[in-house]
């Protein structure tokens, strides 16, 4: 049973259950190991003051005869110090179950529907859609650790005029290799893979389009060059170590006909109505500043009639919560999302939008130049290719998703602390090399072997770290924040690092060395366990 545990026992011995317990790490090591403020919380409930409430768990507590003192504090803080008996308990309960121990059922089977990167399919990946693949895929990951079921998919952005743009962009760059003149469209794609597409068509048809206009050709090319671009993005996302499970079409729900059914279901419910020829979604009535166009005068459908019907077919497939991760950029477009998923008749929870911000690409301090690839940005390949797919993606996971970050891709090269990703996976890489010297001098290391003779204060420190993951891990699946793991584990190493080079882990001493081999043991089994939720590799040699 683990602290939190003994908190929620000592809560319902005063007639209350609580079904979530707050702890908190104090910042001043005086105040205890861990904190937690529920005598507040409750004060409300029991209608006694808080620090009566505190006096009473505190009773509790010191009556399990587990921790070395419980203390209350200020207006009613439980301040609670771990005892020796306590830590080796939980070192062996972490080493014999990790599984059990490091991850929490909080999901219960809870059906969630990640959606994320969803670029246009108009050219490479770059920067921000890689921290988004980086960011989605780590909550992923969290999410399925926590007990819920999770798909991960990519929304296809392929019935929009910037597909359209695509198309005649590289129908430009056709022409020109052909030697003729041929106006290149003002918000056209003027990256260099656009020229390579254009020899790929060259190859494909030769001629056949020379004497083509533009709208002839328009729906081949169309099809050509999505295709191409959605191979040069799952290939990238896959070499990213990023995958889904579905690629929805934006023109397969026009083309199933969802698009219409859900816009029928809207009209019957009253929801939208006709105004100027145009029919509009009654969004102020569900709190967005004012009501929207889904389908034009003309009878042409508005980007929003899509998504609109998109996020209709994600609840008709029965998920229980939707996660969106967007580019920061569309920030104004969330009160217009919540405000669909109002009219669909769902509560506000359903739907949660997290914003991705957008990288400051640097080398040794300075900005880099734009890439000669993609025209406008530097892409994610290019980067993954300098400095490879772990460190760019544990870097991406370093800060919130919505805080402004600084990528110095020569920083990310370098071997040492400087480098968190290399800080930890060497630390990975040190225990499994301890591993090897250990197996040479015959020692076993595979059971927690003599923990009780532990002693130092550096192993009391890493002991406790090990024992506050689970407290870090639910904090992150509840707050959707997996950045939490990647200070969590620089946290770690640093420990690790600093016990390492005071004390010697295999000695002369047998029994010492297999205590510590242990201990070894849970530190590794801990650094797998959150690399593996971020998708990053723990090498055992570097």
């Amino acid at each position: 049973m683990d602290v939190r545990e003994h908190i929620r026992e000592a809560v319902k011995a005063l007639g209350v259950e609580v079904p979530f317990v707050e702890l908190e790490v104090p910042k001043l090591q005086k105040h205890g190991d861990i904190s937690t403020p529920v005598s507040m919380a409750l004060a409300r409930i029991l209608k006694k003051n808080p620090r009566q409430i505190a006096e009473q768990i505190k009773q509790h507590l010191e009556g399990t005869g587990l921790f070395e003192s419980v203390e209350v504090a200020g207006p009613g803080f439980i301040n609670i110090r771990f005892s020796t008996e306590y830590l080796v308990s939980g070192l062996r309960e972490l080493l014999r179950t990790p599984e059990r121990f490091l991850r929490k059922d909080i999901g219960k089977g809870r059906k969630v529907q990640v959606e994320f990167v969803s670029a246009n399919p108009t050219g490479p990946l770059h920067l921000g859609h890689g921290r988004g693949a980086a960011f989605g895929a780590a909550l992923s990951n969290l999410l399925e650790r926590a007990g819920y079921d999770v798909e991960r998919e990519f929304y296809i952005n392929d019935a929009g005029r910037q597909v359209t743009l695509l198309a005649e962009s590289i129908f430009a760059r056709y022409k020109e290799l052909k030697g003729l003149e041929y106006p290149f469209p003002e918000d056209g794609y003027r990256g260099d893979y656009i020229v390579e597409l254009a020899r790929e068509l060259n190859e494909k048809v030769g001629d056949k389009y020379i004497e083509q206009s533009f709208s002839k050709v328009q729906s081949e090319l169309k099809e050509f060059g999505v295709k191409r671009m959605l191979e040069l993005i799952k290939t990238d996302l896959e070499a990213f170590g990023v995958v889904f499970d579905r690629w929805q079409s934006e023109q397969a729900l026009y083309e199933e006909g969802l698009v219409k059914r859900c816009l029928d279901e809207l009209t019957r419910k009253g929801k939208l109505y006709e105004k100027d020829g145009a029919l509009w979604f009654r969004a102020t009535e569900f709190g967005d500043d004012k009501d929207r166009v889904v389908i034009k005068s003309d009878g042409a459908y508005t980007y929003f009639a899509s998504d609109i019907a998109y996020h209709w077919y994600k609840i008709q497939r029965g998920f229980d919560e939707l996660i969106d991760v967007w580019g920061a950029d569309h920030h104004g477009y969330v009160p217009r999302i919540k405000a669909v998923i109002r009219a669909l008749e769902q509560p506000d929870e359903k739907l949660t939008v997290m914003l991705v911000q957008m990288v400051n690409l640097l080398r040794d301090g300075k900005p880099v130049q734009m890439s000669k690839r993609a025209g406008e940005f530097v892409t994610l390949r290019e980067v993954m290719d300098e400095v490879g797919a772990d460190t760019t993606k544990f870097i991406f996971l370093t800060r919130r998703p919505d805080s402004h970050l600084d990528f110095d891709i020569e920083v990310a090269k370098r071997e040492s602390s400087e480098n968190p990703v290399y800080y930890v996976q060497y630390a990975h890489a040190r225990i499994n090399s301890i591993f090897k010297k250990a197996t040479e001098r015959g020692l076993s290391f595979k059971e927690p072997e003599n923990v009780e003779l532990l002693k130092e204060e550096e192993e009391f420190s890493l002991i406790k770290k090990l024992l506050f993951y689970p407290l870090m891990f639910e904090g992150a699946v509840r707050e959707r924040e997996p950045h939490r793991i990647t200070f969590y584990l620089q946290e770690l190493a640093r420990l690790f690092h600093s016990y390492y080079s005071s004390h010697r882990v295999v000695s002369d001493d047998r029994e010492l060395s297999t205590a510590r081999l242990s201990l070894c043991r849970a530190v590794m089994t801990v650094i797998n366990e959150g690399l593996s939720i971020l998708g990053v590799t723990a090498p055992e040699r570097m």
